[in-house]
C-alpha cells in the first residue's frame, strides 16, 4: 500500500498576525485617544520641532504652518457640518505634519454674543424673570459659565472624531487676554479715526432688540399684503400733470414703511406713461377719470390688480424722465384730520438706478430710515430721517394714527403695524390695490422671527475713510487693502471662493460694529455730552484711558466695564466724568472672532511665527461671515488679510440631495455614525467626498464607505500577515529585485508625488482615490495575487526577500499617507508592527521615496503585460464560471499575441504573473473561436487544462510532481522543504 502524502500545510510561510478581520472601531477608538492622551502626541510633535529650531537635536529646521480655526458658537451638541469641518482641517494639520512641516492647530470658541445670550433669556423667561431687572454682571457670569460648559462638551465630542490639537489650552474670545485684545483691536479703529456714530438703516431684530450682521439673517418664505399706494401729484413743470388728477402710484410689501415716505424713485432708463381710467367695475377704489404714471411695461399688471380690464383705461401720452424729474408729491396722508400736520410736507420724484420694472409699478416708494438704497438716495439729496420705530419695531407713542402699533410682536408674530396702515390708506382713499403675496424675508437664524431695516444710531467702521495708521502697503482704507489682499495675497480653494468674497467686499457699506446686548466685550470708548457725532471731540481719543482699560481688562476681564466707578477709574484725574458718556453697547461678535488672530497667531508662544495663518477652513456661508469679518477686522488694524489661504467647503446633505431639518427626520448626528460604525468611517466619507461642492451623507452611503474601509483593511492586514517576522536581514537592494518588484516601486514613486501635491493643494478626494485604487487593484488584486505563491511557498529565496522587501516599503508608505484620514485604523496597523509604550504612526512622516525608483520604460513594459494578462483571466474566468476548472492553477492556457508582445512575455515568468500551472505563448494566428476582450486588441486566449499532478503543498499542476525526495510535491516545494 502506497505511504500517505503527508500534510504540507506547517511548512507553508502562511500570514500570520492578530490583526482582526472585524475593526470593532466604535469600542476601541476610545482606547487609541486615551493613549495619545497618555503619549501627548501633539505636545512631542511641537517639542520635536522647537527643538530642531533651536539646534537641539538632529532634526532639519522645520517650516511652520498654521490652520487657524474658525470658532465654532459654544452653544449645543456638533452636528453634521461641524464633523466635516473639523475633520478636514484635521486632515489638513495631519497631511502637513507628515510632509514635513510644523502644522499647528489651536482649537478655539466664540463666546460671546447672541447666541448665548439667548440662551440665558430663554431660561429667564421661562422661569417669569425679567432680565433688565438682573445686574448685568451676574448676567454675563451666567452667559460665561454656559458657555464654559458647552466648550467641554463639545471638546469631547471633536476629540471623539479623532481631530488632534492644543485641546488642553485652547483659545476661547472670553478669556480674560482675549477680551484685552479684542478691546485693543477695537482702539485701533478709534484712533485710526475710521469709527464713528451714525443713524442709517441696519438689520435690527424686534425679538432680540439688536442689530445684526448679514451672517446671522437667513432667508424664509412668509406671507404679506402688497398694496398699490397713490401719491397725488401737486407741482409740475408740464401742465398735463397738474390739470387733471395725476397720481404717481407705488407698489410695496412693506405698507408700514409708508409713515416714513420721503421720495419716490424712477429708473431713468424705463419707459413710462400716463394712463387715464375711463370705465371701472362696481367694487373697485379707482374713479373714472384718475390718472396714474405708471412703467409701461407694468401697467396693465398694475391696473389688473386695481380689478381694471384693458378696456377700462388707455395711455394718454409717454412721459421722459426729464419730465419725471420735475414732478413733486404730495404724501397720501397729508392734510388728513387728525395728522396734525406730520406728513405736510413735500414728496419729490428722483432718479434712483435701483429702480427696475421687473415688478410693481416702476416707482419705488423711499423711506430713508429703512433701505440701504433708500438711506443712499436719502444721503444724496439730503432727505430727512425719519425715527417712527422703536427698537421693539412700535411706532412712536405720538405718531398719528399708529402710535405703539407693532411690526413684530415678542413672539416674532406679525404684529398690527401693516394692517392699521393699509386701513388708514384705504380710508383716504390713497390705495387702488392690495394682494396677499408670499415673499423671501430675512429672519433672524436664532430666534427665526422676521427683521427689519431700521435706523438706529450705531457704531461703525468707515471702510472707505483714509485708515490714519501709517500701514498703506496695499491701500489706504479697509476696503482698497481687503481687494488687494484677496488678489494678491490669498489663496483660494476653490477659486470660485475669490470671486465671492471680492464682490461682497467691493460692494458692502460700512461695518455696523455696535450691538445692544450685554454678553460681550463693550466699545471701549467715551463720547462727550453735549457733543455731536460730527464734532471733532465727539470722542475721546487718548492713550492713557486706553491703556488702563486694557490693563484691567487684561486682569479682570471685560466685566472691569460694567462694574461701579468703572468711568471714574479709566478716565482719571485728566478728565471730569460727568462730561463724558460711557458707551454700554458691545462689539459685534464677527469682530471678535475677527480678531483671534491677533490673540491666538500673534500673541500665544504656539501660534504663528509671523503672525499670520497659512490657512482659514470654514464653509461657504463664512465668504459673509468670519473670512470677511477677519479680512475687514485685519485690514483695519494690520493693512492686509491675516491669512495667506482660504478654503471653503460646502453644505452636507442627505442623500436625496435635501437640506437637513429635524422636521423631516433626515438628520444625521456624528455621534450615531461614531457608534455605529466607528469615527474612521465618518473621516473616510469626508475624503471620499468632493467637499468644494455641498456633500450627502446616509445610511446607504455610510454602508458604501465601510465597504471601502474593509477592502482597505484586508489589504493592510495582509502586509502585516506577511511581515510578520521580517527584519533588516531580509531586506533586498532595489535594485537586485526582480522587475515586478522594481514595477510596484516605480508606481510608488508616482504615487508619492500624487500624494504629495495632492496634500499640498487639500485634494483629500484625490489623494485617497489614488491610494484606494492602487491599494485595491494594482495590490490586492494584481501584485499580492501574483506573489502570494512566492510569499507562502519559496523557501528563503531572493524573489520572496525582495517581495517581503516591497511589502515592508509598502506599508510604511501606505500607513502614512492614510494615517491623515484613517487615523485610527493606521494607528491600529502600525502598533501591530512596533508596538512600544510611545510608538506612534502620527509621530512619524511619509517616508522619501527616492526618485530613481521612478522607471518609465520598465512601466511601459508592464502595462503590455498586464494587458495580456487581462485577457487571460477574462477566459480563465469564464471556464471557472463554466465549472470547466475550479482554481485558475488547472489550466496552461495557449496566448496568441503579436512577436513584440511574444517578446517582452519572454522575459518574465507570465504562468507566475498569471497564476496558471503553466502557459504558451504563441505569435501563430488565433483561432476565431478563442476568448478576446474590447480593448485588448491583438491578444486571443486559447483554454487548455494543465498537465501534470497537482502539487500538493503549492496547488500547482506539474509534470515533475512526485519525482523528489519529498513525496507528492513539485520541484520548487522539495526544495523549499530541504
Amino acid at each position: 500500500m502506497a505511504a500517505e502524502t503527508p500534510d504540507y500545510k506547517d511548512t507553508l510561510n502562511l500570514p500570520k498576525t492578530d490583526f482582526p478581520m472585524r475593526a470593532g472601531l466604535p469600542k476601541r477608538e476610545p482606547e487609541w485617544l486615551a493613549r495619545w492622551a497618555e503619549i501627548g502626541i501633539y505636545d512631542k510633535l511641537r517639542e520635536k520641532a522647537s527643538l530642531a529650531r533651536t539646534g537641539k537635536n538632529n532634526d532639519s529646521p522645520r517650516e511652520s504652518f498654521t490652520l487657524h480655526d474658525g470658532p465654532p458658537y459654544a452653544n449645543g451638541h456638533l452636528h453634521i457640518g461641524h464633523a466635516l469641518n473639523k475633520i478636514l482641517k484635521d486632515m489638513v494639520a495631519r497631511s502637513q505634519q507628515m510632509m514635513g512641516k510644523d502644522a499647528r492647530y489651536i482649537p478655539g470658541w466664540d463666546c460671546h454674543g447672541l447666541p448665548i445670550e439667548w440662551k440665558i433669556e430663554e431660561k429667564y423667561r421661562q422661569k417669569g424673570r425679567d432680565k433688565d431687572a438682573v445686574p448685568v454682571v451676574e448676567f454675563r457670569q451666567e452667559c460665561r459659565d454656559f458657555a464654559a460648559g458647552w466648550i467641554d462638551i463639545q471638546r469631547d465630542e471633536f476629540k471623539r472624531l479623532g481631530v488632534t490639537g492644543k485641546w488642553s489650552k485652547p483659545y476661547l474670545t472670553m478669556d480674560f487676554h482675549a477680551e484685552r485684545v479684542i478691546a485693543e483691536e477695537f482702539q485701533k479703529f478709534l484712533m485710526s479715526g475710521v469709527l464713528y456714530q451714525g443713524s442709517k438703516p441696519v438689520m435690527w431684530s424686534p425679538v432680540e432688540k439688536t442689530a445684526l450682521a448679514e451672517a446671522e439673517v437667513e432667508y424664509h418664505d412668509r406671507q404679506t399684503d402688497a398694496i398699490w399706494v397713490k401719491f397725488p401729484v401737486v407741482s409740475s413743470e408740464a401742465s398735463i400733470f397738474t390739470k387733471a388728477k395725476t397720481q404717481v402710484v407705488i407698489w410695496t410689501t412693506t405698507p408700514w414703511t409708508i409713515p416714513q415716505n420721503r421720495a419716490i424713485c424712477f429708473g431713468p432708463e424705463i419707459s413710462y406713461g400716463l394712463y387715464e381710467v375711463t370705465g371701472r367695475p362696481e367694487e373697485c377704489w379707482v374713479s373714472i377719470g384718475d390718472r396714474y404714471l405708471l412703467a409701461d411695461e407694468l401697467a396693465e399688471e398694475a391696473l389688473s390688480a386695481a380689478r381694471l380690464e384693458p378696456s377700462m383705461y388707455r395711455r394718454l401720452d409717454g412721459v421722459s424722465p426729464a419730465e419725471l424729474a420735475g414732478i413733486t408729491c404730495a404724501h397720501p396722508l397729508r392734510g388728513v384730520e387728525g395728522a396734525d400736520g406730520e406728513w405736510d410736507f413735500d414728496v419729490p420724484l428722483l432718479s434712483g438706478d435701483h429702480v427696475t420694472d421687473d415688478a410693481g409699478t416702476g416707482f419705488v416708494h423711499t423711506a430713508p430710515s429703512h433701505g440701504d438704497d433708500d438711506y443712499a438716495i436719502g444721503v444724496k439729496h439730503k432727505l430727512p430721517m425719519t425715527f417712527n420705530i422703536l427698537d421693539d419695531s412700535s411706532y412712536r407713542a405720538d405718531l398719528p394714527f399708529f402710535a405703539g402699533e407693532k411690526i413684530i410682536q415678542p413672539n416674532g408674530k406679525p404684529g398690527k403695524a401693516n394692517r392699521v396702515v393699509i386701513d388708514k390708506l384705504k380710508e383716504v382713499g390713497a390705495v387702488i390695490a392690495t394682494r396677499r403675496l408670499t415673499i423671501s424675508d430675512a429672519h433672524s437664524w436664532r430666534s427665526k422671527a422676521p427683521v427689519i431695516r431700521l435706523n438706529r444710531p450705531q457704531w461703525f467702521a468707515a471702510i472707505d475713510q483714509k485708515v490714519g495708521d501709517g500701514q498703506d502697503t496695499y491701500g489706504e482704507t479697509i476696503r482698497e487693502r481687503a481687494l488687494t489682499s484677496i488678489d494678491q495675497l490669498v489663496t483660494w480653494t476653490p477659486q470660485t471662493g475669490r470671486n465671492r468674497l471680492y464682490s461682497m467686499i467691493e460692494a458692502r457699506p460700512d461695518w455696523v460694529l455696535s450691538r445692544q446686548r450685554a454678553w460681550g466685550v463693550p466699545l471701549t470708548c467715551f463720547v462727550k455730552v453735549g457733543a455731536k457725532p460730527d464734532d471733532a471731540d465727539y470722542l475721546l481719543r487718548d492713550p492713557a484711558v486706553n491703556a488702563r482699560i486694557l490693563d484691567a481688562f487684561e486682569a479682570e476681564g471685560a466685566d472691569a466695564w460694567y462694574q461701579d466707578g468703572a468711568k471714574e477709574r479709566f478716565l482719571g484725574n485728566d478728565y471730569v466724568a460727568d462730561e463724558w458718556e460711557q458707551v454700554f453697547d458691545i462689539l459685534d461678535v464677527w469682530f471678535d472672532s475677527g480678531s483671534t488672530h491677533a490673540f491666538v497667531l500673534r500673541d500665544r508662544e504656539d501660534g504663528s511665527d509671523d503672525g499670520l495663518a497659512d490657512l482659514y477652513l470654514e464653509g461657504t456661508d463664512q465668504h459673509r461671515g468670519w473670512f470677511h469679518s477677519s479680512m475687514l477686522q485685519a485690514c483695519g488694524t494690520k493693512g492686509r488679510a491675516p491669512y495667506r489661504g482660504v478654503l471653503t467647503h460646502g453644505f452636507t446633505l442627505d442623500e436625496k440631495g435635501m437640506k437637513m431639518s429635524k422636521s423631516l427626520g433626515n438628520t444625521i448626528v456624528p455621534e450615531t455614525v461614531v457608534k455605529q460604525y466607528g469615527a474612521d468611517i465618518l473621516r473616510l466619507w469626508v475624503a471620499q467626498t468632493d467637499y468644494t461642492n455641498d456633500q450627502r451623507i446616509g445610511p446607504e452611503i455610510l454602508k458604501g464607505t465601510a465597504d471601502s474601509y474593509r477592502r482597505l483593511r484586508n489589504t493592510m492586514r495582509f502586509l502585516l500577515g506577511s511581515l510578520s517576522d521580517f527584519t533588516d536581514a531580509d531586506r533586498v537592494d532595489p535594485a537586485d529585485m526582480p522587475e515586478l518588484e522594481r514595477w510596484v516601486l516605480h508606481r510608488l514613486a508616482e504615487l508619492d508625488q500624487v500624494v504629495r501635491e495632492g496634500y499640498a493643494k487639500y485634494d483629500f478626494q484625490g489623494v485617497f482615490q489614488a491610494v484606494f485604487t492602487f491599494a485595491t487593484v494594482d495590490l490586492s488584486a494584481f501584485y499580492f495575487d501574483v506573489r502570494k505563491d512566492a510569499l507562502y511557498c519559496d523557501g528563503d529565496t531572493e524573489r520572496r526577500r525582495a517581495a517581503r522587501s516591497v511589502l515592508d516599503i509598502l506599508f510604511h508608505r501606505l500607513t502614512t499617507w492614510l494615517a491623515p484620514v484613517l487615523v485610527f485604523t493606521m494607528e491600529e496597523v502600525w502598533l501591530e508592527r512596533f508596538p512600544g509604550a510611545e510608538s506612534s504612526v502620527h509621530l512619524t512622516d511619509i517616508p522619501d521615496t527616492p526618485a530613481g525608483w521612478r522607471d518609465e520604460a520598465l512601466a511601459a513594459k508592464w502595462a503590455t503585460i498586464r494587458k495580456v494578462r487581462r485577457v487571460v483571466t477574462g477566459a480563465l474566468e469564464v471556464e471557472r464560471r463554466e465549472k470547466t476548472i475550479g482554481a485558475s492553477l488547472e489550466a496552461a492556457p495557449i496566448v496568441h499575441v503579436d512577436a513584440v508582445a511574444a517578446e517582452v512575455l519572454a522575459t518574465v515568468p507570465f504562468d507566475d504573473i498569471c497564476i496558471t500551472s503553466d502557459i504558451t505563448v504563441s505569435t501563430d494566428p488565433a483561432p476565431e473561436d478563442a476568448f478576446r476582450i474590447e480593448g485588448s486588441e491583438g491578444v486571443a486566449v486559447v483554454f487548455a487544462k494543465a498537465e501534470g499532478k497537482k502539487c500538493q503543498r503549492c496547488w500547482k499542476i506539474l509534470p515533475d510532481v512526485g519525482l523528489f525526495a519529498h513525496p507528492g510535491v513539485c520541484g520548487r516545494c522539495n526544495d523549499a522543504l530541504s
